[in-house]
């Protein structure tokens, strides 16, 4: 191993360690390495199985067309619609067409979904949904039911084997660039590689790098950053949703109040208990989520405060009907049967990432890509409420199809390089920065402000993989001089004509140091 300022080198030999190797123990995860029997194939999990990741923590569901009155085409069409003109129509439509095929896999590997009387499965409506087709359990344990019922069906099954407390840091690649597997730090930060013939990243988001936010504190956008040191292509990456109804009660991170209690009849309210959805957008608490993230960011920061009123909609039934968000709340002393829920927006998803083809494979061979660290083109500028754990199990389900009886390649001589971990009061700075200049409003002040800022860490610190998947999403807010979807620019109000941004770090350059 080799040492420079504030970056490690790993090298390894061409022996493959593993034939798949999947990074990130969420749903896309585990999904994969379920799919892929009877191909073995080693899954990283940075804690114990089921513990860190935050598919275990949506609450919404999982969007697909199931009752008799919907259809795929409905599906995709209010997709392209919330994408606000960046949605690619035929992925659109090839994740609502077999979103109904994964929601009976997830039932068949026991996942109990909330059913009507008669049987049927239960379907809720959601912002910007034509239809009810949010799948559900008990009202807002979506995520941990899925995740309780893959992690069971994981631990019985013999052909994947399970790496518990490391973390992926880098990528391996040979001369060509081709990557062949994994640099690994454990707990007590030793780094060690694990080589493979085909690498998946499943690794989550980025809402870590914003102050308030619903996400895993770790889920920081390191994918991102390694995938785009490597050379691989990213794309959309100034588009974050803030999810407009996270729980105001100063915990890091922000639980949330699921968007299912909107679509339950729940009405946002100001201090004065007046109902402000109306004055911002016609469909009022059902408009799309970043119509409904600026104006509880406006109502907030006029000083009139921002409130999600339950009382009427869900009322007595709140234990039962949505046992997360009233537990959350009774945690900082909050009756929701009585009292308004204060909230704030906070980074919830971020629809940017490493771009796959429609099989999950990314621009370098070797790499694969799935769920919210791609942009695979089906969230455009705003994610459908629910459709990330769809899009998570028909990639996870693509790639599998791809790989489980492919003829992979050896692989050659590697190696990768891991910067240094920013400090932690480097780190809160760089939250705080990117909040309050690159958060629900933007300017061109604002970017450049918190683009110094990312300057001065990489100075002081080096390339931490914080300030690379920053500066990476500031550079592409700089770059879009309009407001679209979860991009708002105060200076730039008016939306052009559609375009997506996708970068690649030239492969003359070579990674700082």
């Amino acid at each position: 191993m080799a040492d420079g300022q504030h970056v490690q080198t790993l090298t390894a030999d061409a022996h493959a360690g593993s034939d798949v190797l999947i990074v990130g123990a969420g749903l896309a995860g585990l999904f994969l390495a379920l799919k892929l029997a009877p191909r073995p194939c080693i899954v990283i999990s940075p804690a114990p199985l089921g513990q860190a990741a935050s598919s275990a923590w949506a609450q919404g569901g999982l969007a697909a067309a199931l009752h008799p009155n919907d259809s795929p085409e409905q599906h995709a069409a209010d997709t392209i619609a919330a994408g606000a003109g960046l949605v690619d129509p035929i992925i659109a439509r090839l994740i609502a067409e077999e979103g109904p095929a994964r929601v009976r896999d997830l039932i068949a590997l026991g996942v109990p979904f909330d059913r009507t009387p008669d049987g049927a499965l239960a379907l809720s409506l959601e912002a910007a949904h034509s239809h009810p087709r949010v799948a559900r359990v008990a009202g807002d344990l979506a995520g941990k039911a899925i995740m309780d019922a893959l992690v069971a069906a994981v631990h019985s099954a013999s052909h994947i084997r399970i790496v518990e407390g490391v973390r992926a840091v880098g990528l391996m690649q040979d001369d060509q660039l081709n990557v062949a597997g994994v640099i690994l730090r454990d707990a007590a930060g030793r780094l060690s590689t694990q080589t493979a013939r085909e690498t998946v990243l499943c690794t989550g988001g980025s809402g870590g790098l914003f102050q308030v936010t619903t996400n895993p504190p770790a889920a920081r956008g390191d994918a991102i950053a390694m995938a785009w040191e490597a050379g691989a292509l990213v794309a959309d990456l100034e588009f974050v949703q803030f999810h407009p109804t996270a729980i105001d009660i100063g915990r890091d991170p922000a639980p949330l109040a699921t968007e299912a209690l909107r679509g339950e009849g729940a009405i946002l309210r100001n201090r004065d208990g007046k109902r402000f959805m109306e004055s911002y957008h016609e469909l009022a608490e059902l408009a799309p989520r970043d119509e409904v993230a600026r104006a509880v960011h406006t109502e907030r920061t006029s000083g009139r405060g921002a409130f999600l009123d339950c009382r009427e909609a869900v009322g007595e039934h709140f234990p039962e009907h949505f046992p997360t968000v009233f537990a959350a709340c009774k945690s900082a002393g909050i009756d929701p049967r009585v009292d308004m829920i204060p909230i704030a927006p906070a980074a919830h998803y971020h629809m940017g990432g490493i771009v796959p083809d429609f099989w999950g494979k990314s621009s370098l061979d070797g790499l694969s890509v799935c769920g919210e660290c791609t942009s695979t083109g089906v969230h455009g500028a705003n994610r459908l409420a629910s459709n990330s754990l769809l899009e998570a199990v028909v990639f996870s389900h693509r790639i599998a199809e791809r790989l489980r009886e492919a003829k992979l390649p050896d692989i050659k001589a590697s190696k990768g390089h891991v910067p240094d971990a920013l400090p932690h009061e480097a780190l809160q700075a760089l939250r705080s920065a990117m909040s309050q200049n690159c958060g629900v409003v933007r300017d061109a002040s604002g970017l450049a402000e918190v683009a110094e800022l990312i300057d001065q860490l990489r100075e002081q610190h080096g390339p931490a993989r914080a300030i690379t998947s920053a500066g990476l999403i500031v550079k592409s807010a700089q770059a879009r001089h309009e407001s679209r979807g979860g991009h708002y620019r105060s200076d730039f109000p008016e939306t052009g004509e559609p375009h997506r941004q996708f970068l690649q770090r030239p492969f003359k350059e070579s990674v700082p140091s």
